[in-house]
């Protein structure tokens, strides 16, 4: 595949895509607003919080609560106060791909040496704390399939169909309908997603940020003899960062299909990815 953003806003850049996203697209995107609907994107983060089988789930731990003063805690003047603390994968529910997430060839986006993303210290380049907070126009593209590959020409049409033209700097959503179909038991090795086409024709117009409803954003299984082809393409080659496990029904039924779109990861330093609560403002 070619680097086709390497060095685009230079040999030190650890942004990629996002770099799109300046004060124009800023206040384009705030004059969306219309009726002050707020939308959230984002998955409930508890033990249920669905993952596939190869990540822990999410551990919530109470470290202060009622039972503390029951037993006969301090409660100076009649103050009492509850704190807990929580422990994810970082790559579990809603959350974004940072650009250091994905690689082949033994290089990171713009060219960073893989070694540098390492157990001992974190990710030394392109980490999830490079990443601005995305503030731009968002677009949804309803391509609700039961399975298979999402193209090009679906996206298009998707397009086509809202009325929409892709603008450099903003955050493409895809509804593929995979998580509103899911039961109690998840298969997270099939599902509906993009292939490398439609990836290649996002990042050709623009997009800052491409996300989806399912959990990888591409088709999974792969075409045979590939392995992750849209990360490799959109987060190595280009530079633009994977919101993945949207919740995107609620902004569908009412009908959006451009509005100001918020998220901002958690500035982990060294981390590969972030959860994240998007959300829609019509």
């Amino acid at each position: 595949m070619a680097e086709d953003a390497w060095g685009r806003w230079g040999a030190e850049d650890e942004v990629g895509a996002p770099n799109l996203i300046g004060p124009d697209q800023v206040r384009l995107a705030a004059r969306l607003v219309r009726t002050g609907r707020v939308i959230s994107l984002s998955q409930p983060l508890s033990a249920r919080t669905p993952v596939p089988g190869h990540r822990a789930g999410v551990q919530h731990l109470m470290a202060r609560d009622g039972g503390d003063y029951a037993a006969g805690a301090k409660r100076p003047g009649g103050f009492q106060f509850a704190e807990d603390v929580l422990i994810l994968p970082l790559h579990t529910g809603t959350h974004i791909d940072a650009l250091c997430h994905a690689w082949c060839g033994d290089r990171l986006y713009n060219g960073f040496p893989g070694h540098t993303v390492r157990s001992t210290t974190g990710a030394l380049r392109c980490g999830v704390e490079k990443l601005p907070p995305l503030v731009t126009r968002g677009v949804l593209l309803d391509v609700p399939a039961p399975g298979g590959a999402i193209g090009r020409a679906d996206l298009q049409a998707a397009a086509s169909r809202a009325g929409l033209s892709l603008r450099p700097g903003d955050a493409v959503l895809i509804r593929t309908g995979w998580l509103e179909r899911q039961g109690a038991t998840i298969d997270f090795t099939v599902e509906p997603g993009i292939d490398a086409d439609a990836a290649l024709w996002l990042a050709e117009s623009g997009a800052a940020v491409v996300g989806a409803d399912n959990f990888a954003v591409e088709v999974l299984p792969f075409p045979a003899g590939e392995v992750f082809p849209v990360h490799q393409l959109l987060i190595r080659d280009w530079g633009v960062p994977l919101l993945e496990g949207l919740v995107l029904r609620e902004l569908a039924e009412a009908g959006a299909t451009e509005f100001l779109f918020m998220a901002a990861p958690l500035p982990v330093v060294g981390a590969t990815g972030s959860p994240v609560a998007p959300v829609a403002v019509l």
